[in-house]
């Protein structure tokens, strides 16, 4: 960092420490939410996560019929959510159900509110 230009008038080293400290701390935590984050960024996985959160489970036929997709399109977007932990299967006979896993679940239900919100404005 010596190379970068300022123009304060003096540094909070305490500050700075304490920054770095804390970053360096919650690192995990930080690539856990932005794992989540990154996911739920794709409108159409956004749009599955909500309705596997509104319903508690839903298999992929499900979610084909509901957003008017092809069950293979549906199949990646679910594989690319599972893969990274947002969401979990069951299987129950023949059929696999796919449910929000509890580390990400209160994540989301702030991002779902948001969702409510916006649509009463």
């Amino acid at each position: 960092m010596e190379n970068n230009i300022c123009i304060r008038q003096q540094a909070d080293h305490s500050q700075i420490d304490r920054c770095k400290s804390t970053i360096s701390e919650l690192s995990y935590s930080f690539d856990h939410l932005s794992n989540g984050i990154e996911l739920v960024g794709n409108n159409v996985r956004l749009k599955i996560l909500f309705l596997i959160d509104q319903e508690k489970q839903l298999c992929v036929c499900d979610l084909s019929d509901i957003l008017g997709m092809s069950v293979s399109a549906i199949s990646q977007h679910l594989r690319k959510l599972k893969d990274r932990k947002l969401i979990q299967s069951e299987r129950q006979a023949q059929t696999i159900f796919y449910s929000l896993t509890e580390d990400y679940k209160e994540m989301l239900q702030s991002i779902f509110k948001m969702l409510a919100v916006k649509e009463t404005l």
